[in-house]
């Protein structure tokens, strides 16, 4: 199964999804290495980019280097119309294939500034916002939202209509209201509503997993796809995992022992050069927790990797965790 958008085929339907902090440059080079129709950037504020701060900028960069040419979509957030044009300019410029606008995300210092899922209690005003990227460039644009702001409010079906007679050519749909925030379960069979409001592609998101939450949540869902967030964390294979199983991709080889340590040194490199080595210490620490805990590592072990302050100290620590079947905690 696949589906185009403008010029593109994304194959297999199963994306990763933007997570801030999270699906930096370093990361999504991963999950696409592996196998993914689509990756998106974590989100990225359109009025700070517009002021050329460079750590805004990395956050939408696209250069994946693979030579299969996955898709990348960069997200945008704000209030702004104007600002929101200008910044989907910009990133189209900087090799963005797709453009997608955040209206989902719940953290109280965005729906404070009136972005993210707080335009959902605006339907006019997200209009206005989607019209003006919309009309600022010539690649798809894309939206991400929830089922509503509340359970008194669950307008995705009408948001995602509008929207798609504004020039919006998918719809991603987390299934949960914002103030649900990530609490309870996600529940696919509301974003039945905007799949049939619809004929653009609907994607479910949310509580997606592993390959048997995929599979519910698109017979629930009747979605053309899934998008997988903090089921990718310390996964990287999980995506191209889904798709094998669901839609006949190639299966990948998920990594083991060496490999496995092989793979986690490689994106911890990766990380200190996209960062620097400071920063990066600091911020490789969440992903190199989530693979010990993949994994299964010996929590003594993983206790120390967290505090090691030097990349060589770092990495011996890797060797040990996941080459080392001492270090593992018995099944």
């Amino acid at each position: 199964m696949a589906f185009t958008l403008g010029d593109m085929t994304l194959s297999p339907p199963v994306f990763l999804a933007p997570l801030a902090g999270i699906t930096d440059l370093p990361f999504r080079r991963l999950v696409a290495r592996f196998g993914a129709g689509l990756v998106v950037s974590e989100m990225v504020a359109s009025g700070e980019l517009l002021t050329q701060k460079p750590s805004v900028r990395a956050k939408a960069r696209t250069d994946l280097g693979l030579a299969d040419g996955t898709a990348t979509s960069v997200q945008l957030a704000g209030r702004e119309a104007g600002a929101m044009a200008e910044a989907a300019k910009v990133v189209a410029d900087m090799g963005a294939r797709i453009i997608d606008i955040n209206m989902g995300c719940p953290a109280k210092k965005v729906t404070g500034g009136l972005s993210g899922s707080a335009l959902m209690r605006d339907p006019d005003h997200a209009l206005r916002l989607i019209e003006a990227v919309v009309g600022a460039v010539d690649v798809p644009v894309t939206l991400k939202c929830r089922l509503g702001w509340d359970t008194d409010c669950q307008n995705a079906a009408d948001l995602a209509r509008r929207a798609e007679a504004a020039g919006i050519r998918m719809v991603t749909v987390h299934g949960r209201t914002r103030q649900q925030f990530y609490k309870g379960r996600a529940d696919w069979a509301a974003i039945a509503e905007v799949k049939r409001a619809v004929s653009v592609p609907v994607i479910a998101n949310g509580d997606i997993v592993d390959v048997a939450a995929a599979r519910t949540a698109l017979r629930a869902s009747g979605a053309d796809g899934v998008m997988v967030g903090r089921g990718a964390q310390g996964a990287p294979w999980r995506p191209a995992e889904i798709a094998a199983a669901l839609f006949g991709s190639p299966l990948p080889a998920i990594p083991a022992g060496v490999a496995l340590s092989d793979l986690i040194s490689e994106h911890y490199d990766d990380m200190l050069k996209f960062y620097g080595r400071e920063l990066g210490l600091r911020i490789a620490r969440k992903h190199l927790r989530w693979y010990t805990d993949e994994a299964g590592v010996d929590p003594a072990v993983s206790a120390r990797m967290m505090v090691a302050d030097t990349p060589e100290a770092v990495l011996h620590l890797i060797a040990t965790a996941f080459c080392d079947g001492g270090a593992r905690r018995a099944a």
